[in-house]
């Protein structure tokens, strides 16, 4: 959906799997593009140039850094997280400290909307999970008006989920099977998530407000991994229960059999144990989104990577 006129956003999180897609969105439908960033030449590695793209360096967790990153700004979107960076140490403490200081920064520069995505779940298992929950009120309470985007498991090509659900399938003959397989779950196409995102600007009733989306599809881990089996052309891969294998586990497992970080796997089999559908489709009811379905997103991403 074009716009109008020459929107400014702001985008933190700019080089991560959903920021680099969301860049290209923006820019694709006209809008100028500010990238915070902590690396200029790393960025300059992952996103296309662009004369509509400006990087600017700074670093949520310095407050200094941020002076200037929101002059001129219209939106702002809030994608960092730190899954996988730190699990002691205080990273709650850190991420609500880094939505303050972007939140703060949104509202001295006038930014008039932020715009967060985290995540799906009711009473979530992981801390991470939570943390990101937590992001959405500090967000909201010291920043601009919110749009608080939740989803489930988002499927692409360079989804740390997607990835483990794939290597799972194309490295195993046989795949035991913890309790969280039997887990429902609601997951959404990368280009569909980037579409709500892209809209949220332009959806004035989505100011202030949570809204959940997802794939028309809600279905165990167990079933997506049978048809990610199916999207790879190979055979179901059978599955032995295993109740007992805890969380912590399960990621060192998948740390050793697949190539996702078991710092990453950790905070993802945790939040597997929630259940992460959408339970009230009416914020998501506001936009011109149509989401595909699991399968279609699957042979998406595989032809992506293939490609």
């Amino acid at each position: 959906m074009p716009y109008t006129s020459a929107m400014h956003a702001l985008v933190a999180g700019a080089t991560g799997f959903i920021g680099g897609v969301l860049v290209r969105r923006l820019l694709a439908d006209g809008a100028d593009v500010r990238a915070l960033v902590r690396d200029r030449r790393r960025a300059r590695a992952t996103l296309a140039e662009d004369p509509r793209l400006e990087l600017f360096v700074g670093d949520v967790l310095d407050a200094a850094s941020l002076a200037g990153a929101g002059d001129g700004i219209d939106v702002a979107y809030y994608l960092v997280h730190s899954m996988g960076r730190g699990e002691g140490g205080g990273f709650e403490q850190r991420e609500a400290r880094s939505a303050r200081a972007f939140a703060q920064m949104c509202a001295k520069a006038g930014v008039g909307r932020v715009v967060y995505l985290g995540g799906l779940g009711d009473e979530p298992g992981s801390k991470h999970l939570r943390s990101r929950d937590a992001t959405a009120r500090v967000l909201a309470d010291h920043g601009p008006p919110l749009t608080y985007f939740r989803a489930g498991m988002v499927v692409g090509p360079g989804s740390e989920s997607y990835r483990t659900l794939r290597h799972l399938v194309a490295r195993l003959p046989v795949m035991i099977a913890p309790r969280w397989l039997s887990t429902p779950t609601q997951p959404i196409d990368i280009d569909d998530v980037v579409a709500y995102l892209a809209q949220a600007p332009q959806v004035e009733a989505s100011a202030g407000r949570e809204v959940q989306i997802g794939s028309p599809d809600v279905l165990p881990y167990a079933e997506m991994l049978h048809r990610m089996a199916v999207a790879l052309g190979r055979r179901r891969r059978p599955q032995i229960p295993v109740p007992l294998l805890t969380p912590w586990l399960s990621s060192l497992w998948i740390g050793l059999v697949t190539p996702v970080d078991a710092r990453v796997a950790r905070p993802l089999i945790e939040g597997l144990s929630t259940e992460t559908v959408v339970t009230d489709p009416s914020g998501a009811a506001l936009f011109d989104v149509q989401p595909i379905g699991f399968d279609e997103s699957l042979r998406k991403a595989v032809a992506g990577e293939r490609g």
